[in-house]
Parts: structure tokens; C-alpha cells; sequence
């Protein structure tokens, strides 16, 4: 990318994620586990299906049966982040998963508390609810800290409410990405793209944002993948959505002054990452005008 003075986006908690797409192979044998784990509903068209909890749409699934398997040498998806709205949801879930899936981890993060799955071919999955922010640990320059401890899963069990669907408030929290190179990525999402830093306190990984959020974008090097992610299987693209028309031409212009290729594309741009995967910046329908 070319050097350049001019000011990079700076993108507030008005922004967040909107949807997440993957390329899989066989909409009949991974529908199921996103509908019935998951507890997502589900809109199938063709070789597509829309994933959705309540009226907002989180996951796109398009089968491409002749897309390559991804190589163990390459980027791609750590793990899609599903963010439900407290702990009963979280609770719910960890039922759905006990009954019907396998857990393959749980975690404390301090500010979130976190179970984690793969869906059937073998995408990561998280599933997730936020602590109120002003639980969130900070340090002392006004970045969150996050930690890796265990969880108490009787206890999330115990809360659980009895419902069999995702509740209508969860939506896509973050996407976690597995880069070839952590510095390149960090110029392309805060230098380029707007979004900051908020902790980079575990070894070779960072976690950006827009505005205070913990993280909406995760990045590691820990498997050491060493080529872009191509047309594999795995994450397709994802999109960041923004309040109003005038963040994103403060987007494109960064974008566009450090080299990066845009497009245009209905209500936004959209920009491959270092790693090819593309980047939809959109605004935000549900925004006021």
C-alpha cells in the first residue's frame, strides 16, 4: 500500500456488523445445524440460504460444490461470533448444543462469556453474550482487557429460559480472521478502514473495533497461515455497517488514498482485506435518516 498523510476513517459505536457470508458445499448438510443449534431461521433460495434471528439477517450460506476445501496453509475463518442479548439466551443455547451438537470450548473473557462449536463443515462458531460495559476491564491507556478463563457451565445451564429459538435480539457480533500477516492487517482495518485497536495483550493476535467496543474484528497469527484465502470454502465475505452516507465516503476516501481497490456496490463499497476477503461497508438500513 502507498504512504500517505491523509487521515485515516474513524469509526464510532454507531457501526457495527451486519452479515457474515460462507461458501459451503452442501446447504442439506449444514442448514440443519445453523436452524437447529444455532436456532436460527432460515430463507432457502437455490443454492443460497439466509440465516436470520427475529427480522435481522446474520449468516448468508452459498453452496458452491466445486469450491476447494481450504488448505491447512491458509487464511480464513477462526470463528463467526453470534451474539446473543444475555445470559438465559446464553443458557438456551448451551442446552440446544448438549442436545444436539458438540461444545468444543467455553470460555470467561471478562467482558463476554463464550461457548464454542463447529458447524458441519467445520466452520468455527462462537456463541456469546456481552457483561455490561461498565464491568469491562480496562487499562490504563482506555483499552479493554480481555482474558481467557474458564467457565462456568452449570451455571449458564441454569439459567437458561426453555426456548428452542435464537432470541430476536441476537445478531452477529464480531468475526474472528486467522491472517497471514498481523501488522498488514492492522493497517488495512484501523489505519485504512477506520476501526481501533482495543487489545492486543494476547501474543500474536489483536482485536479491533469501531469506537469502545471490544472487539468486532478478531486477528491471529497462531497457526501460522502463510497464503490469502483464495475461493476456498470458509468466509466469503462480511459487512460493516455505518450510520449515515457521510461515514461512508469518509471510509472510501481513506480506503482509495491508501491504495486499496473499491467498489462501488448498492449502499456501500466493498474492499478485499490483505487476505482476500472481502470487506462490504454499507450503510446501516435500520439507521435514521
Amino acid at each position: 500500500m502507498t504512504d500517505t498523510p491523509t487521515a485515516s476513517a474513524s469509526l464510532t459505536d454507531a457501526t457495527h456488523l451486519g452479515r457474515v457470508a460462507l461458501r459451503v458445499e452442501s446447504l442439506d448438510r449444514v442448514v440443519p445445524f445453523y436452524r437447529d443449534v444455532v436456532g436460527l431461521d432460515v430463507v432457502r433460495e437455490g443454492t443460497r440460504a439466509v440465516l436470520s434471528a427475529g427480522n435481522t439477517s446474520l449468516i448468508v450460506l452459498d453452496e458452491i460444490p466445486d469450491a476447494p476445501a481450504r488448505k491447512p496453509e491458509q487464511a480464513g475463518l477462526f470463528h463467526l461470533a453470534i451474539r446473543v442479548p444475555d445470559r438465559g439466551a446464553l443458557g438456551d443455547a448451551l442446552a440446544r448444543i448438549r442436545d444436539r451438537a458438540t461444545l468444543s470450548g467455553s470460555s470467561d473473557h471478562l467482558v463476554s462469556e463464550a461457548l464454542y462449536l463447529r458447524d458441519p463443515e467445520g466452520n468455527g462458531v462462537e456463541i456469546y453474550r456481552d457483561r455490561p460495559r461498565a464491568e469491562w476491564p480496562k487499562t490504563g491507556d482506555g483499552r479493554v482487557q480481555m482474558d481467557t478463563l474458564p467457565l462456568d457451565l452449570d451455571s449458564v445451564l441454569a439459567d437458561a429460559r426453555g426456548d428452542d429459538r435464537a432470541h430476536d435480539c441476537t445478531d452477529l457480533g464480531h468475526v474472528h480472521l486467522e491472517v497471514t500477516d498481523l501488522s498488514e492487517a492492522l493497517d488495512f482495518y484501523v489505519d485504512a478502514l477506520g476501526m481501533s485497536l482495543r487489545d492486543d495483550g494476547y501474543p500474536n493476535a489483536a482485536f479491533v473495533a469501531a469506537g469502545t467496543y471490544h472487539h468486532h474484528v478478531g486477528l491471529n497469527r497462531w497457526n501460522d497461515r502463510r497464503e490469502p484465502t483464495g475461493d476456498s470454502r470458509g468466509i466469503e465475505w462480511f459487512e460493516v455497517l455505518v450510520p449515515d452516507a457521510e461515514t461512508l465516503d469518509s471510509v472510501r476516501e481513506s480506503l482509495t488514498a491508501r491504495g486499496w481497490n473499491v467498489e462501488q456496490m448498492e449502499r456501500g463499497v466493498a474492499v478485499s482485506d490483505p487476505d482476500g476477503i472481502e470487506v462490504r461497508v454499507r450503510t446501516d438500513p435500520s439507521a435514521a435518516p
